[in-house]
């Protein structure tokens, strides 16, 4: 998995995202994988969603893998963030 498969979300628009994974595509590269925490998640399910439907018809989710992280804020405390990766595959 290269660093160019890979589109983090975060906190910009919806739209941003979807160009980034329309150009990763347009490589060698029949599969992007889409990887979020917190709460970015709801914007990478969004983002699948709208490349499947509104650009790519056989852009289709190949996989989906949830999991926590363990974060240390600011003053030292540790806490638990969710993690999503949504693996999408044209073809």
């Amino acid at each position: 998995m290269s660093d160019r498969n890979i589109v983090y979300i975060g906190n910009k628009p919806i739209m941003n995202y979807c160009l980034a994974v329309l150009s990763s595509l347009q490589g060698d590269g029949s599969t992007v994988h889409l990887k979020a925490r917190g709460r970015a998640i709801s914007s990478a399910v969004d983002v699948a969603e709208v490349t499947r439907n509104r650009f790519l018809k056989d852009l289709s989710v190949d996989s989906i893998e949830i999991g926590t992280e363990e974060l240390e804020n600011q003053e030292g405390q540790k806490r638990n963030v969710s993690t999503i990766t949504i693996t999408m595959k044209k073809g």
